[in-house]
């Protein structure tokens, strides 16, 4: 008798055509033959392209389009989506009053230099144990008031010179990412707990230090799914609160 437990057995699975043929569109945008602000080959084009009817190829647009990886623009065609700066800011910023209403925020640079990676920094961005960041802190206003104290580290060999230059930088990070360093921050990850203001937080944020703040812990990815940034954001919440559609 052999009572050798055996591994329990996982069946194959199935890709359908055009999650298939999006993978495959994926993979030219991923790798850049199509740059953001790129018109692609018509819909047409790129049926005969990959064999597979006109239906197929639009539904595999279809689900790029609600990704925000695309855009199609009446009489134009498709192109590939770019961080233009409202677009951007308003797709990643979930900071709002309580009645809904979303305000610009005013972004004020506090710090910005080149120091090196603590280890689980750079574990988290992906590059080598002792590398350096370019590490940006900056307080955010919303409706003329400090509202958001942010932390922000990119890998300093990715972004060379973003230490010094631009000389300003502008209120939309990720728009800057894209067109000076071709990096696209495609979606990211967040999680959310509670913390007591630091002396710099309070001081920063016009609140006593240990007032309860909110901290969201970001990690921005690409298309492929690679760290582009790590960004923690306190939040005050005493006229505004976190607020996401799922």
């Amino acid at each position: 008798m052999n009572d050798a437990v055996q591994a329990p057995f996982k069946a194959p699975t199935f890709q359908p055509l055009y999650r298939q043929i999006k993978d495959l569109l994926m993979e030219r945008i991923s790798s850049g033959e199509w740059s953001p602000g790129t018109f692609i080959p018509s819909e047409t084009a790129l049926a005969t392209t990959y064999g597979v009817s006109v239906g197929t190829l639009r539904k595999a647009l279809n689900e790029l389009m609600a990704e925000n990886v695309v855009v199609r623009q009446q009489g134009k065609g498709t192109s590939v989506a770019t961080h233009d700066a409202d677009h951007a800011l308003f797709r990643f910023f979930n900071i709002c009053r309580p009645d809904g209403e979303r305000s610009m925020p005013v972004s004020i640079v506090l710090e910005r230099r080149l120091r090196k990676a603590s280890a689980a920094e750079a574990a988290e961005l992906g590059i080598p144990a002792g590398g350096k960041v370019v590490h940006i802190a900056r307080v955010r206003e919303l409706e003329g008031k400090p509202a958001i104290y942010e932390d922000i580290l990119v890998c300093a060999e990715r972004f060379l010179g973003l230490e010094k230059q631009p000389e300003v930088l502008p209120n939309t990070l990720y728009h800057l990412y894209q067109q000076r360093y071709g990096m696209t921050v495609a979606h990211a990850d967040e999680r959310i707990v509670a913390i007591c203001a630091n002396d710099q937080q309070a001081t920063s944020l016009g609140v006593a230090v240990g007032t309860p703040l909110l901290q969201i812990s970001r990690l921005a990815r690409d298309y492929q799914g690679r760290p582009v940034e790590k960004r923690l954001s306190m939040v005050s919440t005493q006229a505004h609160c976190y607020s996401n559609s799922i």
